[in-house]
């Protein structure tokens, strides 16, 4: 059986032209319609990659300005705490 299954895989590859093997870029065919079309679909695809990178970056420099965001109004508070309270010691020593 195995053997009847190898011989119809070769004759099979041998039955199959040339053309059918490769792409028209390995025959040398660089201005074909099918080469002109992968070169775009390459194309479109680092697109997306950069794309999706691009949006990655600007969530990470998102996640950090709005963390500084926070910090700042943080220190703001404690500031503004602080100094309402020696406001408030100030007047009660009057």
């Amino acid at each position: 059986m195995r053997k009847a299954l190898t011989a119809l895989f070769v004759l099979m590859m041998l039955g199959v032209p040339k053309a059918a093997l490769a792409c028209p870029v390995c025959f040398g065919q660089n201005d074909s319609p099918a080469a002109i079309a992968m070169n775009q679909g390459i194309l479109v695809m680092l697109g997306f990659v950069g794309a999706v990178l691009a949006c990655f970056a600007a969530f990470f420099i998102y996640l950090v300005r709005r963390a500084n965001l926070v910090a700042r109004q943080e220190a703001g508070a404690l500031t503004t705490h602080t100094a309402g309270y020696q406001a408030s010691e100030g007047t009660a020593q009057c």
